[in-house]
């Protein structure tokens, strides 16, 4: 095709058009010279107008069309006729194959370089250009150019290596330090999938005639599967390598942790292997320790919660429990208290299995039950190195609980997490577990439980109307509210992989205790803390804090209904 060309610049025709003020394009101009970036880029930036605005108005000028490729079910087969690399570098994305040519979307239509490059490269196909959201292309790179195909490749050629070898040895045919051996790429594609997918768990299952690897995004697994199950020792053996475990032993249960680096992402994974019929199963927990750690904002918590959380945790003494199910999403709120506490003037110890991200200037201890360092004992002795604040990773044991009590109670800050369903349960949870209730009463200070739903993907939300079933539930959840108010979810497009879900927040509940509460629980009188708690006017139960979201149109009546079924609904 023709290069499109604009008849003018692109900030006078935008002024021309009263797209943008003269005052506008000169602010641009001179942002643009200090940042060196595009003037549209630098006009987005400064809010000027949209991104939508722009490319639609560009679509106009270069008489292109303007596509909305959310909605778009594009094959992974087509865009794959443009690699990856080059899609990424020239921000192209082939939507459509029509046989001597191909719908191409761009991002920069005006970018001629690019279009000559891309011309080369799809030739003998002409290309049909048509301009795209540079935003919905990345969503749309990551869900189609997948490492599926790398995965399936290599494991059929180190299935054929160990076929054709009859004096197979996996240590030293498939394993070597270079990483260049089949095993090592297969598993480097692994990661490298699960890392653009956002996974936070990889499964490794053998099966009696395939071999299952499946990914946890946003809390649900999804499956791939290998016909080639002879393999799974081959990567069992280079992962406990890897993570520096006894790889001559298959009989017992191994945890190891180690980092590696993918996409520019700095990975700790921490690694368990089971036996299981058919060979060792492997869960490893992945963690972006690139990322960064989160605020309480970026956690998703309410502003009124964070004030009323921040005032706890700036406490001089006290115990602060955060609680909720494996994967709930405990140790980023911790993390969170600590980022904030993390200051010069306060010495922190924290006492982890495992230690999860490191941070400057925090005294933190990994466990180690082999040696006797255990929580209790790690908790005696950091209690005699003069610290303001401890982090306890969890309360396990009635010893552990009742030296993190006895610490909240002489002048620390104790933080910790608790395995229950709820925050009301917690504090009878620490008396269940051989704690005194005068011990609990005078401690404790307060209680974050907490929950993952997943969100509402963004590009393909719409109204939704629940069924008689989930309308019964929820107006027993809020009343008369529930059937007033407007539902959305996802109906499924190529950001989402077509689930209707793109990542995560957390919901919370916050009991504070208060006199009348602690006394009740000094007196060891349950059912008068429960009720106590119940009527406390500041408390919100989880499932309430769950409905308002889905009344906000951030999550689905779905996640609401899953999410009562962990809780008490009458709370």
């Amino acid at each position: 095709m023709a290069a499109p060309k604009l008849k003018m610049r692109l900030g006078d025709l935008l002024v021309h058009e009263n797209i943008i003020s003269d005052e506008q394009l000169m602010e641009a101009l001179n942002s643009q010279k200090s940042t060196g970036r595009k003037l549209g880029d630098t006009l987005i930036e400064l809010q000027h107008l949209s991104e939508r605005q722009l490319l639609q108005f560009l679509a106009q000028q270069l008489e292109v069309p303007f596509l909305d490729i959310s909605q778009r079910k594009i094959p992974s087969s087509v865009a794959a006729l443009l690699p990856e690399v080059h899609a990424r570098r020239l921000r192209a994305l082939i939507i459509e194959d029509r046989g001597d040519s191909v719908l191409l979307g761009m991002s920069d239509p005006a970018d001629l370089s690019g279009l000559d490059q891309l011309e080369r490269m799809l030739a003998p196909k002409s290309i049909e250009l048509a301009v795209v959201m540079e935003s919905q292309l990345f969503s749309a790179f990551d869900g189609l150019y997948r490492r599926t195909a790398d995965i399936e490749s290599f494991a059929s050629q180190l299935e054929e290596e160990y076929e054709q070898s009859s004096t197979f040895d996996v240590s030293s045919s498939f394993v070597d330090e270079t990483g260049d051996a089949t095993v090592g790429k297969l598993l480097q594609s692994v990661f490298e999938d699960a890392v653009q997918m956002r996974a936070s768990d990889i499964h490794i299952e053998p099966d009696e005639k395939q071999l299952r690897i499946r990914q946890r995004i946003d809390g649900v697994l999804q499956e791939s599967i290998l016909k080639e199950n002879k393999i799974a020792s081959a990567m069992v053996l280079r992962l406990k390598l890897m993570a520096g475990l006894d790889i001559s032993e298959k009989r017992i249960p191994q945890d190891g942790r180690f980092n590696i680096q993918i996409s520019g992402h700095s990975i700790d994974v921490r690694m368990s292997t089971m036996p299981v019929q058919y060979g060792e199963s492997v869960v490893m927990r992945l963690l972006d320790q690139s990322a960064g750690l989160l605020s309480f904002e970026q956690t998703g918590m309410p502003a009124d919660l964070i004030k009323r959380i921040r005032h706890q945790i700036s406490r001089p003494h006290g115990m602060v429990l955060v609680t909720g199910p494996t994967g709930s999403g405990k140790t980023t709120t911790l993390y969170a208290a600590l980022s904030e506490l993390n200051q010069a003037s306060k010495k922190i110890i924290t006492v982890e299995d495992p230690v999860e991200y490191r941070l400057s200037r925090v005294n933190q201890v990994q466990v180690n039950p082999k040696i006797n360092l255990t929580f209790s004992s790690v908790l005696r002795t950091a209690l005699r190195q003069d610290p303001d604040i401890m982090m306890v990773g969890e309360m396990r044991d009635q010893e552990t609980v009742e030296i993190g009590l006895r610490g909240a109670l002489t002048g620390h800050l104790v933080l910790s997490t608790l395995h229950t369903n709820d925050a009301i349960t917690s504090a009878l949870r620490l008396i269940d577990m051989g704690a005194a209730g005068f011990l609990v009463g005078s401690s404790l200070r307060a209680v974050i439980a907490q929950r993952l739903v997943r969100r509402v993907c963004d590009s393909c939300s719409e109204s939704y109307q629940p069924d008689a079933q989930e309308l019964l539930w929820l107006t027993h959840l809020a009343g008369d509210k529930a059937n007033q108010a407007e539902y959305f979810h996802g109906k499924g497009c190529q950001s989402c992989q077509y689930t209707g879900y793109k990542g995560r927040i957390g919901v919370f509940e916050l009991l504070e205790m208060n006199e009348a509460m602690m006394s009740a629980l000094k007196r060891d009188d349950s059912d008068a803390f429960s009720q106590l708690a119940k009527a406390n006017p500041t408390f919100k139960p989880l499932a309430h804090a769950a409905f308002d979201y889905a009344l906000q149109g951030i999550t689905t009546v779905e996640e609401v209904l899953r999410l009562v079924e962990t809780v008490d609904i009458n709370a």
